[in-house]
């Protein structure tokens, strides 16, 4: 997804050195309940294959399909894009106990778990709700969850995880213990 390039990117599209892209195009469907695993399951394979090679300390994706197909508002082609999200997202864990990667998985708002509006209606936008950030492997943990931990929080974990000071001019910190 391009949104997450400029989100991890310091909000620019731009490619920095040392960093490899590897674009998995989404279905060319009018909306995409039409397609509601859109392409989760060649955004897994192209996971799969760079943490397999070992060639890069740290790889990201996005899974569009909750979000994208819940803005369409229709339940049951949501519960197959968050279906089919869940069976890729194993997929990376498994290669990621495999071969020694820590992994991690968030996000950066709500969607599919709120389908109905207040009137009865389908609910098609972003939700304010917590979002989970969960970790497997390594030998790191989170600190004990406090209502402050925010996305702004995300890369400086992920840094510290893999050695590497933060900024001073990035915001949030790190939520290790």
């Amino acid at each position: 997804s391009s949104g997450i390039n400029a989100e991890y990117g310091g909000g620019l599209e731009k490619q920095w050195e040392g960093e490899e892209r590897e674009m998995v195009p989404s279905p060319k469907v009018p909306t995409y309940d039409l397609q509601p695993t859109m392409n989760a399951a060649g955004v897994a394979e192209a996971m799969v294959r760079q943490i397999k090679l070992g060639k890069h300390p740290f790889v990201m994706c996005n899974f569009a399909p909750p979000d994208m197909v819940g803005h369409t508002g229709k339940y049951e082609p949501t519960v197959q894009a968050c279906t089919e999200t869940d069976r890729c997202i194993g997929e990376i864990l498994a290669a990621c106990r495999e071969f020694g990667y820590v992994f991690l998985v968030t996000a950066d708002h709500g969607n599919a778990e709120k389908m109905l509006s207040e009137t009865g209606g389908p609910h098609t936008a972003h939700t304010c709700n917590r979002v989970p950030f969960y970790m497997d492997g390594g030998s790191a943990s989170f600190l004990p969850e406090e209502p402050a931990m925010a996305i702004c929080d995300v890369a400086p974990t992920v840094l510290k995880l893999m050695g590497v000071e933060q900024p001073s001019a990035m915001g949030g910190r790190s939520i290790l213990a």
